[in-house]
């Protein structure tokens, strides 16, 4: 049995939920178990581990002896993760620490270089790096894709503006050069050029529901798709799996760290005003 350990602000939340769901069901048979959890917020944590069947302990220090992988869990609140990051690195056991990774670019090179520090493997994605918009990219090459447009909601930017821009560098790679912010509040639009005559588009709708979906223009045809909700947490959950069985991250660190700083520059002021280099 392979031992995994969540650890939260709150455990009563989706992604806690989700993942837990699918070691026991889709992805049970490749031998892992969630045998242990803590979360800061000890009441609310201690009743969603007592009505989902997992032992509960009081704290790192406490659950450490139970586990041999961690999830870092706190989805909603990124200002938390270097913190717990700290309380868990020095065990030197490989970690999967949630989106959004952190709450700025320097945060997210602080947990990094303390990943390297006590050498523990390390990643960190949102789901929807694992959709049917990547497989249909893999399939048609990466190469190919000369634009790509991506639409989300959700209740703000600065909590689900990690989604789309996920799907847009994994599918387009590293080498953003520059942004616009062309609109800001309930209705978002960012606006990236990557080299080779290459371009992305952001939309996230706070006012109301909008499908996960995205328009891919290759040098071939255009084509939009929905992403299938259904796919994306057995197959991040997968990805963490093969993280700890490796003790290799399967991420490439660059790219969480652009999307970390597309994030950042589009919260700026001057993005508003005209491009801006990233």
């Amino acid at each position: 049995m392979k031992r995994v350990g969540f650890y939260d602000l709150d455990l009563n939340n989706f992604h806690a939920n989700v993942y837990l769901s699918a070691f026991r069901n889709e992805l049970k048979d490749r031998g892992f178990e969630v045998t242990g959890c803590t979360g800061i917020r000890q009441k609310s944590s201690l009743a969603w581990a007592e009505e989902n069947g997992v032992p509960y302990f009081p704290d790192v220090q406490a659950l450490n002896d139970a586990v041999d992988y961690y999830l870092v869990l706190a989805p909603r609140t990124p200002e938390r993760h270097l913190a717990m990051c700290e309380a868990i690195f020095p065990f030197g056991k490989a970690t999967y620490v949630d989106k959004t990774f952190a709450p700025d670019i320097e945060t997210a090179q602080q947990i990094f270089a303390l990943a390297d520090k006590y050498r523990v493997p390390i990643q960190t994605s949102s789901a929807l790096r694992y959709s049917n918009v990547q497989d249909f990219v893999r399939e048609v090459g990466p190469r190919k894709v000369k634009h790509l447009v991506v639409w989300q909601s959700g209740r703000s930017f600065d909590e689900y503006g990690i989604h789309p821009t996920e799907i847009v560098v994994s599918c387009m790679g590293t080498r953003a050069k520059r942004l616009m912010r062309r609109s800001k509040g309930k209705y978002n639009q960012i606006l990236i050029d990557f080299t080779g005559n290459r371009t992305a588009v952001i939309n996230l709708n706070e006012k109301h529901r909008t499908p996960q979906a995205a328009v891919v223009t290759t040098t071939e045809e255009t084509r939009y798709m929905e992403v299938d909700r259904a796919v994306i947490f057995p197959r991040s959950t997968g990805a963490i799996m093969d993280l700890f069985e490796s003790g290799k991250a399967n991420i490439p660190r660059l790219e969480s760290l652009l999307i970390r700083r597309i994030l950042d520059v589009a919260e700026q002021e001057r993005a508003q005003r005209g491009f801006v280099d990233i």
